[in-house]
């Protein structure tokens, strides 16, 4: 790549495939991908059990009740509590976002959801491509059951829905942000009629117009 830490981040819809695409987009361009590696990763950095940064994991729980749109910026860039209420969802993912912000400057790589794209926007990540996987309902359903084991299509929509409800309002909790508003993102991507390498080769090819030698 030509310029230095490019960094790729996929928000997706449940059922989408972005994980999948994440993971081959990652061995394509030969870049780490960062997932769930981030909770253990950010465990690890502020001593707080693993299992908290699980639970909290791309939910805003019932928090999102209590904010009031406009003070996010400050749960994004402020530091983290080394003491005190040291696990409330505000304060987690500022441990979290400080892991991201490192992962962004130190090397060029694929993030997954966790409002990175809005992190390192609002911290002045210059080389920085924001895609967004999504799909028809039909689509969610079947991808969801051919990757988790479900035969049941209603036990299918119900899980889409519900982990699609949670991401839409962790979303709005951080950033005051619309997570499904197609103008946050550089790469919106229609994944209904694609297969996974198709999408990678999309994604690649985008980066490719916009300047990337990769």
């Amino acid at each position: 790549m030509d310029k230095k830490n490019l960094v790729i981040t996929i928000e997706r819809q449940y059922g989408s495939g972005g994980r999948i695409v994440g993971q081959r987009l990652s061995e394509r361009l030969g870049i780490p991908y960062y997932d769930d590696e981030i909770l253990s990763m950010t465990a690890e950095r502020s001593a707080v059990g693993e299992q908290y940064f699980r639970l909290a994991d791309e939910r805003a729980g019932n928090n999102l009740l209590r904010r009031i749109v406009g003070g996010m910026r400050d749960t994004i860039g402020g530091r983290p509590k080394i003491e005190g209420d040291v696990t409330s969802p505000d304060n987690l993912f500022k441990f979290q976002s400080e892991v991201i912000r490192e992962l962004a400057e130190s090397e060029s790589c694929i993030i997954i959801g966790r409002c990175a794209d809005h992190i390192l926007e609002t911290a002045g990540k210059k080389d920085l491509i924001k895609v967004f996987v999504y799909a028809d309902t039909a689509t969610l359903i079947r991808r969801t059951m051919e990757v988790d084991g479900i035969l049941d299509t209603k036990e299918a929509l119900n899980k889409l829905t519900k982990i699609t409800r949670q991401r839409r309002e962790y979303h709005k909790y951080f950033t005051g942000k619309e997570w499904e508003d197609v103008s946050n993102y550089d790469l919106p991507i229609n994944a209904s009629r694609l297969e996974f390498d198709q999408i990678v080769e999309l994604i690649i090819t985008y980066i490719r117009m916009v300047g990337y030698d990769v």
